[in-house]
């Protein structure tokens, strides 16, 4: 998932088996969420350093906030691994006042768990599928009804499903 720092919406999600590693996965989800969210930041755990997840982050014009392992090094000049690297070994302090915004993500999870069950009820892996995005749809419908009300937002659905049917026709 990649979630919005202040509401924890849901801007992008994959779905993969349990076992998949995740780190695959972040420069799809990156390119889908900057399709209709402006990305400034992208935090994550020390899963996800690479080389290519640098890349695809800074390409949407977004910083990366990802830690790096102990085993890692700083290798070529002028690139964007060496450029955090150096970053994140130097500027510990004001690294982690970024990186801390990770924790919105497991904001999510709780809520998706806590609002809609923590466990999938279908049986066939299609169906989990389905049962997943479905929850996180939910999840973000309950997040749009909340902020519509703590911000005072009238929020046209049928202008929303327009312009995002308009949206899907052009890709």
């Amino acid at each position: 998932l990649i979630v919005g720092p202040k509401t924890n919406v849901i801007m992008s999600l994959v779905a993969s088996e349990g076992t998949a590693a995740d780190t695959k996965f972040l420069p799809e989800l990156v390119k889908n969420a900057s399709r209709n969210f402006n990305i400034e930041e992208v935090s994550a755990d020390k899963a996800y350093p690479s080389k290519k997840n640098f890349e695809e982050i800074a390409k949407v014009g977004a910083v990366s906030f990802i830690p790096f392992k102990s085993n890692h090094k700083a290798n070529k000049n002028g690139s964007l691994w060496k450029t955090y690297y150096e970053f994140y070994y130097d500027n510990k302090e004001e690294f982690n006042k970024h990186y801390h915004q990770r924790s919105n993500v497991e904001t999510a999870f709780g809520m998706i768990k806590k609002n809609y069950r923590n466990n999938l009820r279908t049986k066939s892996a299609d169906s989990q599928i389905n049962e997943l995005y479905i929850k996180c749809l939910c999840h973000n419908l309950s997040v749009l009804i909340q902020e519509s009300f703590e911000l005072k937002i009238e929020i046209n659905f049928k202008k929303c499903c327009e312009n995002y049917v308009a949206q899907a026709d052009s890709l």
